[in-house]
């Protein structure tokens, strides 16, 4: 056989990756019973990746999670979809009112009947009420995974949730109803997460009645969370950490607290900042992580609430196409978004706010050459007008908050803070108007997910699924990982290593069986 025959049919055979390949010594393909057989380049499922556990917690066939995304674009039908595939999907609650998170948690529950989903419990230490007023919901809905985001540290509201209906079996198993899967990128962050609930919240709900004596002492066996993902340069929140340092010191420090709190269950950490094409997911999974989480991708599917213009600029996007802005929710405390920078002006409008607000101490104090520009190019109407819509809006959602702006500097964020959260609202709504103010958060592999999709089906975002999207990460890597032991046996050179393309819906049922009701 000749080698570009013999290439051929090799790589034709790698990519089926459920079906075994056996080699004889001179690297002759063979079928399973010949004689001289010296190698055998196994099947590998995609079901089969990362965590048994995982899986099995959350009643999975995939150890695979789109995580959750600002303002509803998560949707209830990016959920509904993913949890049909047996994939898990969690709500993008942060920024919604709680009356519109309830609603969706409340028809998630109806319509995913024994099937896995969460919702996004995102920190708020501005307004810890709002925190408790969601937990609330999570609790009355019996939601229970949440996945918690952008915490500075263990809040009560968060504790309550844990604990609420904790119980001992009369074997001694623990029962922990409510699970956390937490999203974070620092170690000193991680150590609270994966240590026992702490111990003077604990007791300020036992002395509150909020929760039991025996959810109390059960709290002592217990980590905050189970899962905990690592999340390196991404979309949304970020601290722009480098993967391939972050997955290492977290895996470590999982068998570190597994092994100091003598837990039953071990401790999983999951991969999530840059999972855009398989061979990011082959990092991960090599690594030791235990789930994958993606999100930038999923943002420009068909599922996802972002409106379709927003949608289009995404599937345009490079890799460098990114830029960091000011977060809305921790404006103050100088806190980072990652978003889009193509065709949009949001990142440097958003960094002009946090440099006046570093420099004045009260609305009075913006010079007068920057009052126009804020009001002609920025916010488009006069500031009197963008403090009344923000008193307006906290009347209703938290009149506390208008106590404090008697504070001048308070007042100066407020008014800033209207900005930074609008922009979310108007790209999620297709604002024309306002379309150079859109704030769309995304990271670097939103851009390498476009490369990889480039003159594939994905290349048009009316045909992106998440479903889809997933399932051909994960037949990606099934192959990529076969790709790669055949190059390691040196039946593959090196050039053939990057001709994996996405594949059509109907050619990766071949591979991974796709619910018929999707």
């Amino acid at each position: 056989m000749s080698n570009s025959l013999f290439l051929d049919n090799l790589l034709t055979a790698l990519y089926d990756p459920l079906e075994p390949i056996y080699l004889k010594s001179g690297g002759e393909m063979a079928v399973h019973g010949d004689c001289g057989i010296t190698a055998m380049i196994p099947p590998i499922a995609p079901g089969n990746f990362g965590s048994k556990a995982f899986r099995k917690e959350f009643n999975l066939r995939f150890a695979y999670m789109a995580g959750a995304m600002v303002g509803g674009i998560s949707s209830v039908t990016m959920v509904e979809a993913l949890a049909q595939a047996d994939l898990l999907g969690v709500f993008g609650a942060s920024g919604l009112a709680p009356e519109a998170v309830e609603d969706a948690v409340a028809r998630l529950g109806k319509d995913l009947p024994g099937k896995s989903f969460g919702s996004c419990l995102i920190h708020t230490p501005q307004d810890p009420e709002l925190e408790r007023k969601i937990v609330d919901i999570y609790l009355k809905h019996k939601v229970s995974l949440v996945e918690a985001s952008a915490f500075l540290q263990i809040s009560p509201a968060l504790v309550l949730y844990r604990l609420s209906g904790l119980r001992e079996l009369p074997d001694g198993y623990i029962v922990a109803p409510n699970r956390i899967v937490a999203k974070c990128s620092r170690v000193e962050l991680a150590r609270r997460f994966f240590s026992p609930p702490p111990e003077k919240i604990v007791k300020s709900l036992l002395e509150n009645k909020l929760i039991t004596p025996s959810e109390a002492e059960l709290s002592r066996y217990i980590p905050m969370a189970q899962d905990l993902t690592a999340e390196a340069d991404s979309g949304g929140h970020t601290d722009f950490r480098p993967a391939i340092t972050l997955w290492p010191s977290m895996l470590h420090l999982a068998e570190e607290y597994t092994r100091k709190f003598d837990y039953l269950q071990p401790l999983r950490v999951g991969a999530a900042g840059g999972l855009g094409t398989p061979a990011a997911l082959q990092v991960a999974q090599d690594m030791g992580c235990s789930y994958f989480v993606t999100g930038s991708i999923n943002q420009s599917c068909v599922e996802s609430g972002l409106s379709p213009r927003g949608k289009e600029l995404l599937a345009k996007a490079g890799q460098t196409d990114v830029s960091a802005a000011p977060a809305a929710d921790m404006f103050e405390l100088g806190a980072k978004v990652q978003v889009l920078k193509y065709g949009t002006l949001f990142a440097p409008r958003a960094q002009k706010l946090a440099e006046l607000y570093r420099s004045c101490a009260a609305p009075e104090d913006i010079p007068a050459d920057e009052v126009q520009a804020l009001e002609e190019k920025i916010f488009k109407k006069p500031l009197s007008e963008v403090w009344r819509e923000t008193e307006e809006f906290f009347q209703k959602r938290d009149p506390a908050q208008l106590k404090k702006a008697e504070n001048p500097k308070y007042k100066l964020a407020l008014m800033f803070r209207w900005y930074l959260g609008q922009a979310s609202r108007w790209a999620i709504a297709g604002n024309e108007e306002r379309r150079a103010d859109w704030a769309i958060f995304t990271g670097p592999s939103m851009g390498a997910f476009n490369e990889w999709a480039q003159g594939s089906h994905y290349e048009d975002p009316s045909r992106r699924r998440v479903v889809d999207l997933a399932f051909n990460l994960l037949y990606g890597l099934a192959v990529l990982k076969r790709l790669t032991l055949a190059r390691d046996l040196g039946l593959l050179p090196d050039d053939q290593m990057s001709t994996l393309k996405p594949l059509p819906p109907e050619q990766l049922a071949d591979y991974i069986s796709i619910n018929p009701n999707l």
